[in-house]
């Protein structure tokens, strides 16, 4: 069975069909199976209702998540999954005043997905997850039924951000690499999915005049970012703002230094949107991740296996 964040699973034809009939519920219940719909209601007692067709659906408030009953979630976990898909699995159906009605429980699919999926993911490991929320420190991620794991901002993009709404969109579907456990707790990574230098800087020529966005003003010049996991230093220009669109002419790129020297040409009042990017790993495994050129004296790598503690993590020598 493969474990996706909630949402994937409500729009397939395969859990659509089985939320079509009792009959059909009946056999997903024996069966074990997770299934997806969307919760319409919360109740005062914070018990979720479920549309399940002609079936009355309700996930009782401690069944809603892992941690509600233990007291170390709270009830807006429940509260905010109104209007949206709840992953579960039928615990028990009956009839009641010639309706049926089905008990949920969230909290039996998540785990079911941490047992047989999340608990054996190790550091290095690539996984699809969905951004449900940003803060300034950085993105919760559901990684599988709606469990979640913090990606830091400092591991979205080798190019620095202020702010996750920087990279990000809530909602937003991505792929992530997990970075390191600690006590149960995954922490994940984005910037090795992006590329290395050099395969960024290869996008771009000497003499080219390109946009980028301004990240950052310092004492000795404006960082502009080219892409995710690329920026490059320009001079000083009156009127440039963090966060500004700008053109700039590309002077040199230099592999052996790890530098892009450039000129800002123009700035433009641009709303501040994330700019694309592509992966350059999808799936599978990364034990070993080297971000800098093999002709530059200064390494900066990510090393994935054994990272059980976060003991270990992104190096620059």
């Amino acid at each position: 069975m493969q474990f996706e964040p909630e949402g994937i699973l409500f729009e397939r034809a395969e859990n659509q069909e089985r939320l079509r009939s009792v009959e059909s519920l009946m056999a997903a219940m024996a069966a074990g199976q997770i299934l997806e719909a969307k919760a319409y209601l919360c109740t005062e007692s914070h018990d979720l209702m479920v549309h399940l067709g002609n079936v009355k659906g309700i996930i009782p408030r401690e069944e809603a998540a892992i941690g509600i009953r233990e007291g170390t979630v709270r009830d807006i976990a429940i509260i905010s999954r109104v209007g949206r898909p709840v992953a579960f699995i039928i615990q028990s159906m009956r009839e009641e005043n010639g309706k049926m009605t089905a008990i949920l429980s969230r909290r039996a699919a998540q785990e079911k997905c941490r047992k047989e999926y999340i608990d054996r993911l190790v550091p290095g490991d690539i996984i699809g997850a969905r951004i449900t929320r940003l803060e300034n420190f950085g993105a919760f991620l559901d990684i599988g039924c709606g469990i979640v794991s913090l990606m830091p901002i400092d591991m979205m993009s080798v190019s620095r951000i202020s702010h996750p709404q920087q990279r990000f969109r809530t909602g937003q579907l991505v792929r992530a690499v997990v970075h390191s456990l600690e006590n149960g707790r995954i922490s994940l990574s984005h910037k090795e999915l992006l590329g290395t230098w050099e395969e960024n800087a290869a996008q771009f020529h000497a003499g080219e005049t390109v946009r980028g966005v301004v990240r950052s003003i310092e004492d000795y010049g404006i960082f502009v970012e080219l892409t995710p996991n690329l920026a490059g230093l320009a001079e000083k220009k009156p009127g440039i703002l963090p966060g500004m669109a700008v053109s700039v002419f590309i002077k040199s790129i230099l592999p052996e230094r790890m530098k892009v020297k450039l000129v800002i040409i123009d700035g433009f009042a641009d709303e501040d949107t994330p700019l694309p990017f592509t992966y350059r790993i999808r799936e599978g495994h990364i034990s070993r991740w080297v971000y800098s050129p093999a002709c530059c004296p200064r390494v900066i790598e990510t090393v994935f296996d054994d990272v059980q503690d976060g003991s270990r993590g992104t190096v620059c020598t």
